[in-house]
């Protein structure tokens, strides 16, 4: 198995995100190459959109209800969009030892945050990040994501400009 594989999966999560006009992100972590969480997007369009269900938060919760227990250090969560601050931050206080995405959110992402300026349970975290796998794929359901005029989440946003001029 490898990283490609994986993100596939987390591509196809986006997929079904989409399908239900939901922003185009999906997610899956793997322990010893078995898939043992997921998730995509929710409530980002309706009656009550929010900034809480992304599709990382939505895989850990999953996996916080899973009577499992895993070693976080050996897993790995695959994304299709770089993890915004609030899930970055909830992937450090999981112990997940590496981070896979796609597509690089210039206008959110959290990931490039320096963790040396942080306090020790955010500094000492150990995590691997490893951008840009299957990039061209995620870039294009984001791009039919922002080309579509029915969607309005982050339209005429950075992201969106930044990511119709790819």
């Amino acid at each position: 198995m490898n990283d490609q594989f994986f993100m596939k999966k987390a591509l196809a999560q986006a997929k079904i995100a989409r399908s239900a006009g939901e922003f185009p992100v999906g997610c899956v972590i793997v322990y010893k190459d078995h898939i043992i969480a997921s998730g995509a997007r929710a409530s980002s369009v309706g009656k009550r959109p929010n900034e809480i269900d992304h599709a990382e938060l939505i895989a850990l919760k999953k996996l916080a209800d899973t009577e499992k227990s895993y070693n976080m250090k050996q897993t790995i969560l695959y994304c299709t969009m770089e993890p915004c601050l609030m899930c970055f931050g909830a992937i450090l206080l999981s112990g997940i030892g590496r981070i896979v995405y796609a597509h690089e959110d210039i206008m959110g992402g959290g990931t490039n945050c320096d963790l040396l300026k942080l306090n020790p349970l955010y500094r000492d975290a150990g995590i691997t990040i490893v951008p840009h796998i299957l990039r061209d794929e995620s870039l294009a359901l984001f791009k039919e994501f922002f080309s579509n005029p029915e969607n309005t989440y982050w339209k005429d946003s950075m992201l969106a400009k930044y990511t119709l001029n790819q």
